[in-house]
């Protein structure tokens, strides 16, 4: 769906007030702004150093240990099994406590288990390269001691970096437990969690707030308008629930608002009580508090990954092949309406972090403001045939191809809308935040369900979160090849 200018039916007149999933943070105290691309890297990079470490023990292991002129292809098996086992058993999950005489036991047993099936299938396929029982244990013990001394390593970096710069954090709770996590994060810095407010139900009693260092009261967020103004003006990326989402008062959809935000929640309790959402079986603690990580249905870093790299694929491709056609369409648009053939503005993407959304320009709108806060301009009489032409076809959204590319969209997922109507359907749609789960798409499944143009907006947040949460590889194969069997029926927007 294309949209330039119109305004919106029924709507009356919107605020000013933009989105507050879009605008960056602004502080003037505490820790820098963070900036998205180096946000996703600072999460990537303790998982990516452990599979360095974990990498660099199994190459020593193998000069140390196994006998020259073994193929090159058992060793990458090997160092394939080594990263899939480790995955499995969560030893790249980050936890809040992380310590390597925890990890031992698995470390050790995934060793022996890799080092013995790495033997069996050499004896069976190549015998000549085969070892026996001593060069299995001293490989399995020398792997799982370079490992523990390399992953002892990244935990004392990751300890040291949360010294230096803690992640903003809320507390959601109220009573003695939610007063002793905050003190409990306040005087030990080393967990890298900064709480920066509480979130409470307004009817919640009365009761003496918890403190910062400097005796400033925590601040106390009752709405989500204030708990998502909270999220992007300090950058929280932490979220403590001291009760399950299930038994706090709007915790479910509060829960949904922080996941959507892209925050890790966590649940922190005094009791050994067993989080629903936890994939983790391994426990955690915050200085003796039972500590589990919390998350949605839409967890699946794999599938993610596989998503990313098949749109990255699917994107680089379809450039080259579309390219005489985009060249086609721009000589067609600079023509007809002059110079200017590429329409940039800005939307709302995954966790409410805005980018600019490229298309062929099919109307010059008269200024920012009505690019920005008009809705459809599908009977606009100031656009040519060229431009009616574009949006009939959805031609002009080729250039989201490169959105694509770049990362800012994927080729499926919830169409990106701009900020000011981010803002008021986030107020008046329930369920329409919880959109931005997932990466936004140039198509989706609302759209190939005719979810286009002035349809209903509740109906198409209906339509996306059903898609998030069912979410799969083959679900984007049938709404794309749904998409191209409808690419020429003129129904563009």
């Amino acid at each position: 769906m294309t949209m330039e200018s119109a305004p919106v039916p029924g709507a009356g007149q919107a605020t000013a007030v933009q989105a507050h999933t879009v605008h960056p943070p602004r502080r003037s105290d505490g820790p820098a702004r963070e900036v998205p691309g180096r946000r996703r890297a600072g999460r990537c990079a303790p998982a990516a150093q452990l599979l360095c470490a974990d990498a660099l023990a199994l190459a020593v292991t193998f000069a140390l240990v196994v006998p020259a002129g073994r193929p090159w292809a058992v060793i990458a098996a090997q160092a394939v099994a080594q990263v899939l086992l480790h995955a499995y058993r969560g030893l790249y999950r980050l936890g809040l406590s992380p310590s390597v005489l925890s990890e031992l036991p698995a470390l050790l047993g995934l060793a022996l288990l890799q080092w013995y099936v790495t033997m069996e299938v050499v004896a069976a396929w190549a015998p000549s390269h085969g070892t026996g029982w001593a060069v299995l244990a001293y490989g399995a013990v020398a792997q799982t001691l370079l490992c523990a001394a390399g992953r002892a390593a990244v935990h004392r970096l990751r300890h040291r970096a949360a010294l230096r710069n803690p992640l903003s954090t809320l507390i959601v709770g109220h009573g003695p437990t939610a007063r002793q996590v905050a003190a409990a994060l306040y005087d030990h810095p080393e967990y890298g969690l900064r709480p920066v407010g509480r979130v409470a139900a307004s009817d919640a009693p009365e009761e003496e707030p918890a403190a910062r260092p400097d005796g400033v009261p925590l601040p106390v967020l009752t709405t989500p308008q204030e708990v998502g103004r909270a999220v992007v003006q300090n950058s929280v990326r932490h979220a403590v629930f001291t009760a399950p989402p299930e038994a706090t008062p709007g915790g479910a959809a509060l829960f949904a608002q922080l996941t959507g935000h892209g925050c890790r929640v966590w649940l922190v309790t005094g009791s050994p009580a067993v989080a629903t959402r936890s994939a983790v079986s391994r426990p955690d603690h915050l200085w003796g508090f039972a500590a589990h990580p919390l998350q949605d249905g839409t967890h699946r870093p794999v599938g993610h990954a596989l998503k990313r790299a098949t749109d990255a694929v699917l994107a680089g491709v379809g450039l080259v092949l579309v390219a005489p056609l985009m060249a086609a369409c721009a000589l067609a648009v600079r023509v007809s309406d002059g110079p200017g053939v590429v329409f940039r503005q800005e939307r709302v993407g995954r966790h409410g972090r805005p980018f600019v959304l490229l298309k062929f320009r099919t109307l010059r709108p008269a200024d920012a403001t009505e690019s920005a806060t008009r809705w459809n301009v599908a009977s606009d009489g100031r656009m040519s045939r060229v431009g009616r032409l574009l949006r009939r076809t959805s031609l002009d959204e080729l250039p989201q191809l490169w959105n694509v590319l770049r990362g800012d969209m994927s080729l499926v997922g919830p169409r990106p809308e701009r900020p000011f109507f981010v803002s008021q359907f986030s107020r008046t749609h329930p369920g329409y935040q919880a959109r931005h789960r997932m990466p936004v798409g140039i198509t989706g499944l609302a759209q190939v369900n005719g979810l286009r143009g002035d349809t209903s907006i509740e109906e198409r947040a209906r339509f996306d979160n059903h898609y998030i949460e069912t979410w799969s590889l083959w679900q984007d194969a049938c709404v794309l090849a749904r998409t191209a069997g409808s690419f020429f029926r003129l129904g563009g927007s």
